[in-house]
């Protein structure tokens, strides 16, 4: 069955007109939503903790940020930010309490929504709109006057116009420009842990790894197995990003779409499947999340732990290396 997707003509900017919006946290999402909302005419109230980097954003960006309840106080939508780790416990000891019968409470992602870690009253709304990219994206196409498609669920509507507050919002962030696809809070969070983990970073990074040590183990020059394992990997994405497998089959030589044809299945087999469905039972199951609740929790060691590994891997110590010599680049070293 069709997707079903709505665009400005079908995602009024009224039910927030005139209407006061709450955006908890000032990060990534959180920055985006509420510049590109006070643009589009909407009142904006920013929540963020005092002596932060992200307060100081906030301030440099004209906005007062003030504490969760104060921010909260009269507003219509209450958008939720904050990373997905947090949420349960600012949910509890700031957000819960000051909660009003016909509020709506809306979020990007719906982990902790659909793993039931945030349980609201029925007496509000429940939404989400979840743009397909990043803040800064959000926000630099909204400024071209372009935007990102993004994800819209209703999972809880006390008022009746849960879902047009929710294309509302969209549209004031740009998404109705690009199309706001409908889903659900399972098929939003279940999909997109999924594919973080086995295809977007998961996949991809041990792909790029396994590919780079193994020229580097044969004796290749690690700087050559960086560009044919790591740097190209651009070009590839950007030509499946226009016209997806068969814009980039028709791009590339002969030879390569040989290979690409002939090899790939051999490396991404039906092995490789099997353990994929393993991974999407963890996720469909609340395992992964208790996981990553509980690492979390525990002071995220082993997450630190895998973290330096990485990042003190050869692949990386070369990519940063030959990264400083690409002036065409605009880096970006962490």
């Amino acid at each position: 069955m069709a997707a079903k997707i709505y665009y400005e003509k079908d995602a009024s900017i009224d039910a927030l007109k005139g209407k006061k919006v709450a955006v908890i946290g000032y990060g990534s999402q959180g920055h985006a939503h509420s510049l590109n909302l006070r643009d589009s005419g909407i009142e904006v109230a920013v929540a963020e903790l005092e002596e932060t980097d992200n307060f100081k954003l906030a301030t440099e960006h004209d906005f007062a940020p003030s504490d969760i309840k104060t921010a909260m106080d009269g507003a219509t939508l209450v958008i939720v930010t904050v990373p997905d780790e947090v949420q349960a416990k600012v949910y509890k000891e700031a957000i819960g309490p000051n909660l009003v019968a016909g509020q709506t409470l809306g979020f990007c992602h719906g982990f902790n929504i659909h793993f039931k870690y945030i349980v609201p009253p029925e007496d509000v709304n429940v939404v989400m709109i979840a743009p397909k990219g990043p803040g800064h994206l959000v926000r630099s196409e909204f400024v071209k006057g372009g935007g990102v498609a993004n994800l819209i669920a209703v999972q809880q509507d006390a008022t009746g116009n849960a879902k047009a507050i929710a294309l509302a919002w969209a549209n004031g962030i740009g998404g109705a420009r690009a199309g706001i696809i409908e889903t659900t809070y399972k098929e939003e969070t279940e999909t997109d842990l999924f594919g973080e983990q086995c295809v977007l970073c998961g996949g991809l990074t041990s792909l790029i790894k396994a590919g780079f040590e193994t020229l580097v183990e044969a004796g290749y020059q690690p700087e050559i197995a960086y560009f044919e394992c790591m740097h190209e990997v651009k070009l590839i994405v950007d030509l499946m990003y226009q016209g997806g497998m068969s814009y980039m089959r028709y791009s590339i030589s002969n030879t390569a779409e040989y290979g690409d044809l002939t090899r790939g299945s051999r490396i991404i087999s039906e092995k490789t499947k099997e353990e994929m469905k393993k991974i999407l039972e963890e996720v469909t199951s609340g395992k992964f999340a208790k996981e990553w609740v509980d690492e979390y929790q525990g002071g995220l060691k082993k997450f630190k732990e895998l973290y330096q590994k990485d990042y003190s891997c050869q692949l990386e110590t070369v990519g940063r290396k030959l990264r400083k010599m690409m002036k065409w680049i605009d880096v970006k070293e962490v």
